[in-house]
């Protein structure tokens, strides 16, 4: 697949290092085709530099534009941390696998995530929010290293004013504004009351994290097959030629990045693969 021209109609700051960029695919015709669901990814091309894999951030209803949130960390992404609003870079995609919300309606949702792990899981956050009659309890829970990395701050506060919603946000590093909790993010699971057989959890973030949140889930007596992870690897094509993302048997471009948990628990529970 060709790149197709993309503009920057917004360009915000999170944090330090890490933007949130609209993009609007410049062709009328592609645009309004355009189609994903949430969990799925984009391949964001700077001209002349690379692409890299975005997760799409915003809603698939929200036809205005896509929304990516970007930490800058090597060549590709410093070309675009450079780039304004009106300049274009490309786009193609979407691709893999996608969080089951279709599945899950009328049961709990417990979002859990680390560090930018919130980026790939914010659309699930919004599609559910927009949707907060089709789905039961929304709980969510975040940590990050210290304060200064907390992104979607607001967003995080006006989804907290959601009903039958719960934001619980921790930090391993707090400061003295810090207003929330302190630990690591599997601490808050004993903040929150779980209706284990109506719930489905959705985790991203660093791995060490989703395992251990996921042994907790299980011990509380959510099955197996109620887990989702999405997982992050060096994904170069897209669509599962390169092998660079391969784990284990999958290809985390192609048939990820989200997993139920039990298709991969026997390579996820092996730190290093």
């Amino acid at each position: 697949m060709i790149p197709c021209p993309a503009e920057i109609v917004e360009k915000r700051s999170e944090t330090r290092g890490i933007y949130t960029f609209r993009l609007r695919v410049k062709d009328e015709g592609k645009r309004a085709a355009f189609r994903f669901r949430p969990g799925q990814f984009n391949m964001v091309y700077a001209f002349g530099v690379g692409e890299v894999p975005i997760s799409i951030a915003s809603d698939p209803d929200d036809l205005d534009g896509l929304d990516h949130t970007v930490r800058i960390v090597g060549n590709v992404t410093g070309v675009l941390e450079r780039l304004k609003v009106g300049n274009v870079v490309g786009l193609r995609g979407p691709y893999g696998s996608w969080w089951p919300l279709e599945e899950s309606r009328g049961r709990d949702v417990i979002v859990i995530t680390g560090g930018l792990g919130c980026a790939p899981v914010v659309s699930v956050i919004s599609y559910v929010v927009r949707r907060r009659g089709s789905f039961g309890a929304l709980k969510i829970l975040h940590g990050i290293k210290a304060p200064t990395d907390l992104v979607y701050r607001r967003q995080f506060q006006a989804w907290a004013k959601h009903p039958n919603t719960e934001v619980h946000l921790t930090t391993d590093q707090p400061d003295r504004r810090w207003r929330h909790h302190t630990g690591v993010v599997t601490t808050l699971l004993g903040r929150v009351t779980l209706d284990p057989a109506n719930s489905v959890a959705m985790m991203c973030g660093p791995e060490g994290m989703m395992r251990a949140a996921a042994r907790e889930l299980l011990e509380r007596g959510v099955p197996t097959e109620s887990l989702y992870v999405s997982i992050e690897r060096n994904m170069k094509c897209a669509v599962g030629l390169c092998g660079h993302c391969q784990l284990g048997s999958e290809y985390v471009c192609k048939t990820g990045p989200v997993f139920r948990f039990d298709r991969i628990r026997h390579w996820f529970e092996h730190p290093g693969v």
